[in-house]
C-alpha cells in the first residue's frame, strides 16, 4: 500500500507549538510508516516524519510574514495532485482547497474533514469526488455521506498520568472569543481558584479589551504558546481544566491531553463535548457559569486514574491509526 498524506501549511509537521491539524496529520502519518505502510508525507520542508517528504514551501505559512498562504496552498494542493497517480491513496487534511481539484486526482481521495469554517465552503465538498471521515458525529454536515467517524488520537508516550494534579484551573487553546477565554476567568474567580492559560493570541482585539486587564500573574497568569515539553506537564497539574467554548467544537484536542494526564474537565454542552465528555468520569459537561463553578466545586470527586485510563482507552494513536488502515483498505479494494 503507497499512501500520500496531504497535509496542511500553516505550521510545520509536527507543530512545535500550536497546529492541531499539523499535529493529527503527523501521527497518522508516523503511525502508518511504523506499521510498514509506503507513505509520502507532502508538507512543509522544515517537517520532521519519518516518511517520505515532499513539498514546495520551506515553512509555515503562520511563522513567515512573506509567506502568502492562499498562494502556497494552491501550489502545494497542484504539486501533490501531479504525483497522485504514484499512489494507492490521497489522504486529504488541507480542508476543501484540494476537493476543488479532485477529478484530476488519479487515485482515491479520503479526507479527514477537521471542521468546517463556514457553509459557504460546502459546494466544494458536495461536488468534490473524496471519500470523507468526520471527527465526530456532532460534525457531521447533512448534506453529505460518510464513510466513518474517527476520533482523533493523541500520543499517549507524552501525556503521563499526574496522579495528584493540583488546585489550578487549566485553560489551554487559542485566545478567542470561540473559546470562551473570558468565561474561564469568570468561572475561575467565582470559584475561588487560581487560572493558568496557555495558548497563542488568535484575536488580538479580544485579548486587549476583554483578556488582557484580568492578567494579574497572581489570580490569572498566562504563559503564552507553550510547546510539547511543558504541555504535559500544565495540563497534568490542574484540578480541572476548562472548557467554556461559545462554537460547536469540532473534536477539542487539549480536551482528551488532559483527560489521559488525568485531569477532568469541564466543558460547555457545544459541539463534541458530549460525545468526548464521559459524564461523571472524565469530568462534567454544563450549560452556564453557575453550572460550571458547581463542577468545580464537585471536581473531586472525580478519580483520576479513572479519568485518565478511561481517556486512555478511546483516543489513544494507535486506534486512530488503526481505524484509518482499515478505512484505507475499504476504498482501495
Amino acid at each position: 500500500m503507497k499512501v500520500a498524506l496531504l497535509g496542511p501549511i500553516a505550521w510545520r509537521t509536527p507543530p512545535l507549538h500550536y497546529g492541531p491539524w499539523e499535529l493529527i496529520t503527523s501521527l497518522i502519518t508516523e503511525g502508518l510508516v511504523a506499521r510498514g505502510v509506503d507513505v509520502t508525507l507532502f508538507a512543509t520542508l522544515d517537517s520532521v516524519t519519518a516518511a517520505s517528504l515532499d513539498g514546495v514551501v520551506p515553512t509555515g505559512y503562520e511563522e513567515n510574514d512573506e509567506i502568502d498562504g492562499r498562494v502556497w496552498e494552491a501550489i502545494h494542493v497542484s504539486h501533490a495532485l501531479e504525483r497522485s497517480g504514484e499512489f494507492d491513496l490521497i489522504h486529504n487534511h488541507l480542508d476543501w482547497l484540494p476537493l476543488a481539484f479532485s477529478a484530476h486526482c488519479r487515485a482515491p481521495m479520503l479526507t479527514t474533514i477537521h471542521g468546517f469554517s463556514g457553509q459557504n465552503i460546502l459546494p466544494a465538498y458536495r461536488r468534490s469526488r473524496s471519500h470523507f471521515v468526520s471527527i465526530s458525529d456532532s460534525d457531521r454536515s447533512p448534506d453529505l455521506e460518510y464513510v466513518a467517524t474517527v476520533h482523533h488520537g493523541i500520543d499517549l508516550r507524552g501525556l503521563p498520568f499526574h496522579p495528584d494534579g493540583g488546585d489550578d484551573l487549566i485553560l489551554f487553546g487559542r485566545i478567542h472569543p470561540d473559546k470562551g477565554t473570558d468565561i474561564a476567568i469568570e468561572i475561575a474567580r467565582r470559584a475561588g481558584r487560581r487560572l493558568i492559560m496557555c495558548g497563542i493570541v488568535q484575536d488580538r482585539d479580544y485579548f486587549a479589551e476583554k483578556v488582557e486587564p484580568m492578567i494579574d500573574g497572581e489570580g490569572v497568569i498566562y504563559r503564552g504558546s507553550v510547546g510539547p515539553e511543558e504541555r504535559a506537564g500544565i495540563l497534568g497539574s490542574g484540578a480541572a481544566l476548562l472548557h467554556p467554548i461559545r462554537f460547536a467544537e469540532p473534536f477539542g484536542l487539549s480536551v482528551v491531553e488532559a483527560m489521559a494526564c488525568g485531569t477532568p474537565v469541564i466543558a460547555y454542552r457545544n459541539g463534541s463535548m458530549p460525545e468526548v465528555v464521559d459524564e461523571g468520569v472524565t469530568g462534567y459537561v454544563v450549560d452556564t457559569v453557575d453550572e460550571a463553578v458547581a463542577a468545580v466545586g464537585m471536581i473531586a470527586a472525580v478519580d483520576r486514574a479513572a479519568c485518565s485510563a478511561r481517556a486512555r482507552l478511546r483516543f489513544s494513536a494507535d486506534r486512530m491509526v488503526e481505524e484509518y488502515l482499515a478505512i484505507y483498505r475499504k476504498i482501495i479494494s
